[in-house]
């Protein structure tokens, strides 16, 4: 069997923690920040825990990522 590959858009986007679980920017910050409030933008900031669902597809893209 040949080497599975790693997807490049998925190890460019999306960062494994220690546990496991897959980590990921929020989406909706990279332009049109006029419109949106204040609240938003903060909230927006950093990273965050991707579900249960999202996460088994892109463990799916990053065989040797675990």
């Amino acid at each position: 069997m040949p080497k599975m590959k790693t997807k490049s858009a998925a190890k460019k986007r999306f960062s494994m923690t220690a546990t496991g679980k897959v980590k990921a920017g929020p989406a909706g910050k990279r332009h049109g920040m006029i419109k949106r409030s204040t609240k938003f933008i903060r909230d927006v900031t950093g990273t965050m825990i991707l579900s249960d669902a999202d996460a088994k597809i892109v463990k799916k893209y990053m065989p040797y990522n675990r």
